[in-house]
């Protein structure tokens, strides 16, 4: 049996289905909705967005997925506090005969795309059981790779335009590493040391060499210049050289200097240095000026070691104060700069998980939906019901100002005004005239019993993250204390809303 099929699932899903099914519920027609509640939280920083990725996996995973002889053993081994089987036998017929998720229909934010909180991602339709049997398995992969896609973007955000390789695989979480890597590559990485996935991806795996490389012939009897020269007559033109195994400044440099010398003077170009200890900034000013005065200006050097965004802005900003004082051109070193980045992108380091949650919003009864409600003492965990419909709302700039919540069946129009709610206080609001907003929809039906599209490649998914950041507010981009961007309701919504709430605790 397949661990990552159809039971990669928790308990409670298939015991409330078994309800449904006894109760006859269980093909009556659901509408579910997957959302987070808040940005990733850092601690002394704050993301102002996220940037929604695992689709394309999740929608893999749907098409395989299946109830067969192995998964209705398992089902059928389990046992009640009594001792009888927790599963009745017609239950488990039900299940082989329905096989997987072929009623659903799913709509979807497209992947790579920013989101905000308390918006559809996912909106998932059709027999409640089937849509309630996938809220593991979509969950998994969608908040995980949501986190680690939206810390590779703030990751691209700090470096600009130079080059940002992930390294994490070593340190992501087992087989998560596979995802860890997908998603660092959606958000802004251009290249991973992972060799299966870039491979899978269809792009060309990046890395240099360990310190134990050096370490080796050392122990050996030989020297780092040693393990220096033999990296390079083996990679001639792939040569990257680690130079902080002894000392980076008196050792690793002048060594990796001379060795770049017999390569130039037998027609190969050395490609970088790589340091992944001490004062980054100060360290790359010094390895620059000295690669410099002996003729390598074009060298690249690479930052290792705990490096996420803000560390990546302090460099930056050291660079920038510290450089001149050497003599160096602080922006021609910031172009030859490559930071690779590993643990706390793949980690998510300071907001190791993201509050992605699925909610049901509506039953079909009658052929008309009625919407469901959850009220809560914590107003960001009170619901906005019904069948609906997301914009993105664009000012009169081309940005991104709110995305918008409405009903499935209202028209939002924008020749006429809009007035956005906002979704817990009901003194805020404001209203857009016709001609100052462009509307934008968001969310496409990906799934009908199957997918609809073939995975689209990386870049193309690159290629909408980098659009959508592109037209947010510089503030909501910021890495420290972002603007908040607006999630707004329509006033339909607000008021259904309004009203389910004063019913249930009425």
């Amino acid at each position: 049996m397949d661990p990552f099929g159809i039971l990669y699932t928790d308990l409670y899903q298939l015991t409330m289905g078994q309800v449904y099914f006894r109760m006859g519920l269980h093909e009556k027609e659901a509408l579910f909705e997957a959302f987070y509640r808040r940005n990733p939280d850092y601690g002394a920083h704050q993301a102002g967005y996220t940037v929604f990725a695992g689709l394309d996996p999740l929608l893999s995973w749907m098409e395989e997925a299946r109830f067969g002889e192995e998964e209705i053993a398992a089902l059928r081994s389990l046992k009640s506090r009594s001792g009888k089987p927790l599963f009745a036998e017609d239950y488990l017929r039900y299940l082989k005969a329905m096989g997987g998720f072929s009623g659903l229909t799913l709509r979807a934010l497209p992947e790579g795309r920013v989101a905000h909180p308390q918006v559809p991602l996912v909106s998932v339709e059709g027999p409640l059981l089937q849509a309630q049997l996938l809220e593991t398995a979509l969950l998994n992969r969608l908040n995980y790779e949501t986190l680690i896609a939206t810390k590779a973007s703030r990751v691209r955000e700090a470096a600009g335009e130079a080059v940002v390789l992930e390294f994490g695989l070593r340190r992501a979480p087992a087989k998560g590493g596979e995802s860890a890597t997908r998603a660092s590559l959606i958000g802004g990485a251009n290249r991973s040391s992972a060799v299966s996935l870039s491979h899978l991806l269809g792009l060309p795996a990046s890395g240099t060499h360990a310190h134990s490389l050096v370490q080796a012939f050392m122990a050996l009897g030989y020297s780092e210049e040693d393990a220096f020269r033999a990296f390079a007559e083996v990679f001639p033109d792939d040569t990257i050289l680690l130079l902080d195994t002894v000392d980076t400044l008196h050792s690793g440099l002048p060594h990796a200097i001379r060795v770049f010398e017999e390569l130039r003077r037998k027609g190969h170009k050395p490609v970088g240095v790589r340091i992944d200890s001490g004062d980054l900034a100060h360290l790359a000013i010094q390895v620059a000026r000295e690669l410099d005065k002996a003729g390598f200006p074009e060298v690249l050097i690479v930052l290792s070691g705990d490096l996420d965004e803000l560390v990546i802005w302090q460099i930056k900003s050291q660079v920038l104060e510290e450089a001149p004082r050497y003599g160096v051109d602080p922006d021609r070193l910031l172009k030859r700069l490559v930071y690779g980045v590993g643990t706390r992108m793949v980690v998510s380091w300071g907001a190791p998980a993201l509050g992605g949650v699925y909610k049901l919003v509506a039953v079909r009864e009658n052929g008309t939906w009625a919407p469901a409600m959850k009220v809560s003492n914590s107003l960001e965990k009170v619901l906005n019901p019904g069948h609906k419909r997301v914009y993105r709302v664009y000012d009169e700039r081309g940005l991104a100002t709110a995305d918008l919540l409405a009903l499935a069946e209202e028209e939002v129009r924008e020749d006429a005004p809009l007035t956005l709610r906002h979704p817990t206080d009901p003194t805020k609001r404001r209203t857009l005239r016709p001609g100052s907003f462009r509307l934008e929809p968001l969310l496409e039906e990906v799934y009908r019993g199957r997918r609809l599209f073939p995975p689209l490649p990386l870049e193309e998914l690159r290629k909408r993250r980098d659009r959508d950041v592109a037209l947010l507010d510089p503030g909501v981009r910021r890495l420290v204390n972002p603007h908040v961007y607006h999630v707004s309701l329509t006033e339909r919504l607000f008021a259904l809303k309004e009203e389910l709430v004063r019913r249930l605790e009425g």
